[in-house]
């Protein structure tokens, strides 16, 4: 399945954590972890000004609660539209 998001709005993979985070000794549980807030952009929707900002494979800074989460074939994606990207990370 394809994803293509329309106007506005890009779909992004969300990097992953690196390794688990511990607290003197303590193992933090998934709930309690902040998400990480840089993705790489999969697909952008047909805004022109959108699509002079940002394009596939740029890795992006968004908002810590931003966007709108989905799964698709096993994999989790993030939808944002363009308010909601901070920087693109060089």
């Amino acid at each position: 399945m394809k994803l293509r998001p329309i106007e506005d709005h890009v779909v992004v993979k969300v990097a992953s954590d690196a390794e688990e985070k511990k607290v003197g000794g303590i193992i933090i549980p998934d709930t309690a972890k902040e998400k990480p807030q840089i993705a790489e952009i999969i697909a952008v929707g047909d805004d022109e000004d959108l699509k002079k900002v940002v394009k596939k494979g740029d890795k992006v800074l968004y908002g810590k609660y931003a966007g709108t989460e989905i799964e698709l074939e096993g994999v989790k994606y993030l939808i944002l539209s363009k308010s909601d990207i901070l920087a693109v990370v060089e």
